[in-house]
């Protein structure tokens, strides 16, 4: 489900016979829930539209969907690795991961 940038996920608990869902594509935790696809819809809406409310008047900007900037952590190694392949492609090491990951995930997001 997507709304006003945000997207979420939905499960179903079949032992409290509702749905529930979260947004995935920010930090912050915006959840909700429904009986019904109808009240579910409603409820992801209003609790988006709650959240974007709730930091306007505490002044605060409201987390984004993603930036597109994360950090990784990697063995020294292997990020000596993976520099050198990439110089060796004439790539930056950013636009050299880039393309590594669209490949592995089969999106095609990369631009460069």
């Amino acid at each position: 489900m997507k709304y006003k940038g945000y997207e979420a996920i939905v499960e179903f608990d079949d032992e409290a016979d509702i749905f529930h869902g979260e947004v995935i594509n920010i930090r912050d935790v915006i959840t909700f829930q429904g009986s019904s696809v109808e009240e579910l819809k409603k409820a992801f809406h209003d609790s988006v539209d709650d959240y974007l409310e709730f930091c306007q008047e505490r002044g605060e900007e409201p987390d984004k969907p993603f930036s597109g900037k994360f950090v990784v952590r990697i063995n020294p190694q292997l990020h000596q690795i993976i520099t050198i392949r990439a110089k060796k492609e004439g790539k930056s090491l950013n636009s050299w991961i880039e393309k590594c990951l669209s490949e592995y995930t089969g999106k095609s997001g990369y631009s460069h």
